[in-house]
This record gives structure tokens, C-alpha cells and sequence, in this order.
């Protein structure tokens, strides 16, 4: 295991994604032999077959694919550390890197990291943004791969420290025409006649309207998937479906515009975002600074879901 390379690692990833060690050879600028003749002293190393050579090119034994899953993260580990070594050189002498939701990435948060680093005192510090589902937010954090987690309260958080951030309300957006178009609030229970705009099953939200639905005994049914709240207006929009929306997404994105937003009467309608991290102590200085000034940002919240 002392022998493993990150050279061989990143040809046996390529081969793996293209089926082809030619294929392989040519986006890594070496020849095929060159890159079978490796992957066999590999596959020597740790006494195990790793691929299986078919006809038209090769797959991942099971052993392979366990492999392969290991060296992405090893590949991702080593390019993060490239990026964090070179922005000393580029003199952003602090990074801190960030997981967030779906919901808070297309929430404030792109904009209060922006005002954090407008702010002269942070000039050398560079932020990272990346979006996940809520859980993958909590497991990333949990397992080292970013420093904050900024997501939903309502998802697990485990061991994870956190402290509030801001907050959202869920409503109905319609479009105009629809029966519930002329409501101002609608229970969730009330939608269920209707075909919904879904979002990706393991996120947060899809958890939340799946046990609301079947607490009251409906199904919820979905006439397309969709990877975000803008993709979701877009869908509601063309007369697709009716969806459930953060109110202060909607609104930013004009849904008044053809679109009737309704408030949404249940106690889960108002979330409640945090921020969430290993451990207050350990993090960096640039880590501690952008955690406390999102943590300020707790005390403003959106207006109320029911004041239309």
C-alpha cells in the first residue's frame, strides 16, 4: 500500500470512466501499453484482480470499483490540497471552504459571503462554495471535506456542532388559473389532489412533503424532478405541476409574474437554517471569522410567510 501513486490511481480512474485504456492513453497524453503494463503491477500490489478485459474494452472488477471510489476521494483530496498550498502564492492567506444546501445556496448565503469579503479585514481570505443535499452537508463536514456546513435544521447533525443562521418559508406557487390560485393560505393536505414539481428524493424538503403526505394518508405525486427552486418556478411556470418553494426564492425570482405564490399553513413551513462544523475550536482563523459574521446574520430573517 506504501507503493500506491497517485499517477496510477488517476490512469486506473480514467480507464475505469472510459472503458478503454487507448481511450485513457490519449486524455492522458501516454500510451495504452504503458498504462496496462502499471495497472497490472497495481493489481500485483494489492494481490487482486481490478479489472476484467472484455472485447471492447475493460470494467471494474467488485474489488475495482471499491478501488475506484477510494481513489476519486484520494485524487479530490490531493487537488484540494494544491488549491489550498497555491493560494498562499496568490496571498489569499486564509480559505475556508463551505457545504450548502440547495436551499441556502439559492437563499442569502451567496450574499452575506459576499459582504464578508468585501470587508477590508478579510481581503486575503478566499471562500469555497459548494452545493449538496442537506445530508451530504452533515457527512461532508463530519468527514473532513469542508470546514462549514451550512444547512436545514430539521436533518440529522449528529456530533456536529452548529449555530443558527437564517430562516426561509415553504409555499405553494401556482399558476394563475389553477383552482388554488385564489387562495391566500393552503394546508399542504390540500395540494395532494394535484401533480407537484419534486426535487431530488434524498434531499431534506422531499423527506418533509413525503412524511406530510403520508401522515395524512395521500401520496404525494410528482410530474417531474427537478434539481432546484429555480428549475422548479421554470416548471410551475409552463403549467407543468404546482410546487413547494422557498417564499424568499420565489419572490427574488419575480414569481409574481405569472405565477400566484400561497402561504403554506404548517408548522414546518418556517425553516430554520444553521451552520454546523466539527468543532468551534478547531477551526481555522478565517474559518472562526466567516462562522461568527454568518452567525450575526441569524437575527435577520425574511418576512413572515403569512403576511400576504
Amino acid at each position: 500500500m506504501r507503493d500506491l501513486d497517485l499517477t496510477t490511481l488517476r490512469l486506473f480512474v480514467a480507464v475505469c470512466e472510459t472503458g478503454n485504456m487507448a481511450r485513457a492513453g490519449e486524455q492522458a497524453h501516454i500510451v495504452g501499453s504503458a498504462i496496462s503494463k502499471r495497472l497490472a503491477q497495481l493489481e500485483d500490489r494489492l494481490r487482486t484482480p481490478l479489472l476484467v478485459r472484455k472485447r471492447h474494452g475493460v470494467v471494474p472488477t467488485a474489488a475495482g470499483q471499491t478501488l475506484l471510489e477510494h481513489a476519486r476521494g484520494m485524487l479530490d483530496g490531493a487537488a484540494r490540497i494544491e488549491r489550498d498550498m497555491e493560494s498562499y502564492l496568490t496571498g489569499a492567506r486564509g480559505q475556508v471552504r463551505v457545504l450548502a444546501s440547495i436551499s441556502t445556496m439559492a437563499g442569502p448565503l451567496a450574499n452575506d459571503v459576499a459582504s464578508f469579503l468585501k470587508m477590508p479585514a478579510h481581503s486575503t481570505i478566499q471562500v469555497d462554495l459548494e452545493e449538496r443535499l442537506s445530508p451530504e452537508v452533515v457527512s461532508g463536514v463530519r468527514d473532513g471535506l469542508a470546514s462549514l456546513g451550512v444547512c436545514w435544521d430539521a436533518v440529522g447533525l449528529g456530533t456536529l456542532q452548529h449555530r443558527p443562521y437564517r430562516s426561509d418559508h415553504l409555499c405553494i406557487v401556482v399558476p394563475r388559473g389553477h383552482p388554488l390560485a385564489s387562495r391566500k393560505v393552503v394546508r399542504f393536505e390540500e395540494t395532494l389532489g394535484y401533480e407537484h414539481v419534486g426535487v431530488p428524493s434524498s434531499s431534506t424538503l422531499e423527506v418533509t412533503l413525503q412524511r406530510a403526505a403520508a401522515l395524512s394518508g395521500r401520496v404525494l405525486l410528482h410530474r417531474i424532478i427537478v434539481g432546484n427552486f429555480e428549475a422548479a418556478l421554470g416548471a410551475v411556470r409552463a403549467g407543468l405541476a404546482i410546487g413547494v418553494i422557498s417564499r424568499e426564492v420565489a419572490d427574488r425570482q419575480g414569481a409574481s409574474n405569472g405565477l400566484r405564490v400561497i402561504s403554506l399553513a404548517e408548522p414546518w413551513a418556517e425553516r430554520r437554517f444553521v451552520l454546523c462544523f466539527r468543532d468551534a475550536e478547531g477551526l481555522s482563523v478565517a474559518g472562526k471569522l466567516l462562522s461568527e459574521y454568518l452567525g450575526t446574520r441569524a437575527s435577520i430573517t425574511a418576512s413572515p410567510a403569512l403576511r400576504r
